[in-house]
């Protein structure tokens, strides 16, 4: 039977959907205006008259950005990091994640505790340095991986999914003889995919955006990932201001620039439509217990 909406929950529906709608759009303008300045002519980039549209329309910043074997060979970089980073982080959080949701598991409460300080408090930056630097990272493309394996907010969200997991079906396995890692891999893993692609994009967004992490470990340009060659390029400009000022071109820096961040943005943008369905129903899932 169909419930009734009443006056009150529909205007407040309405006042949300407006809030949501309103937020979506100011979100997307800064992100349109980049686009339509990468498709943008040099005189209009130049002029400062480009908005919402592309004044001059032209391919001539995304046509250098994609013949860009340098920029091509960080992107290949970013998306190996990102991948293996992901699988190898959702490996790594379930199995630790799985055994914390078990209340006959002793020293759970223990070790949640320990990952919960984790989140308070950071390790500082000389110590964190010269340990990752002691294991042989330090200009090594693992640097992009090892390090973002394993967060506690993520293995948290991916425990309480697992808290919730019917305690029938796992007694059930069991009594057909199945052991902990068969269980764990044939039963709970396959029916965990929305708390694994919540936290699969948790971790894939934040490998192919580290910034920060890259610059203090990373000094080899052959080894830089895409947002670091993004900043080289921006940072100091003179490749992109070098090109702009040559005769018989149709782009600025401005307009390259506005071209390698759409290119950057790109992927998650094309990856989290296909996520969706299964991010809002992990991320709801995954914050009901604690």
């Amino acid at each position: 039977m169909k419930v009734r909406e009443s006056v009150n929950d529909r205007i407040f529906r309405l006042v949300i959907t407006f809030i949501l709608v309103v937020l979506a759009i100011i979100t997307l303008i800064p992100l349109l205006t980049v686009l339509a300045l990468s498709f943008s002519s040099k005189a209009a980039a130049d002029m400062n008259i480009v908005n919402l549209r592309p004044v001059g329309f032209t391919f001539a910043s995304w046509k250098y950005i994609l013949s860009n074997r340098e920029i091509w060979k960080s992107f290949f970089l970013t998306v190996v990091a990102t991948v293996s980073g992901v699988l190898l982080a959702l490996m790594i959080t379930s199995m630790m994640a799985y055994p914390l949701s078990k209340k006959e598991f002793k020293a759970a409460k223990i070790l949640m505790v320990a990952a919960l300080i984790t989140m308070v408090f950071k390790a500082p930056i000389v110590p964190y340095f010269l340990t990752v630097k002691s294991i042989g990272l330090f200009n090594h493309p693992l640097v992009l991986v090892l390090p973002q394996i394993l967060t506690a907010y993520n293995m948290i969200i991916m425990r309480s999914f697992f808290q919730q997991f019917p305690l029938e079906v796992e007694e059930a396995a069991m009594i057909d003889g199945a052991g902990r890692f068969r269980l764990f891999y044939q039963i709970v893993i396959p029916s965990s995919k929305a708390v694994l692609a919540t936290v699969g994009l948790f971790y894939g967004v934040t490998i192919w955006n580290q910034f920060q992490h890259p610059m203090m470990f990373i000094q080899d340009t052959d080894l830089f990932p895409l947002q670091m060659k993004i900043r080289q390029l921006i940072g100091d400009g003179s490749e992109l201001q070098t090109l702009a000022s040559m005769a018989g071109i149709n782009y600025s820096d401005r307009t390259l620039q506005a071209a390698v961040v759409v290119f950057a943005i790109l992927p998650i943008i094309i990856v989290y439509p296909f996520l969706q369905k299964y991010f809002a129903k992990g991320a709801m899932l995954g914050s009901v217990k604690g």
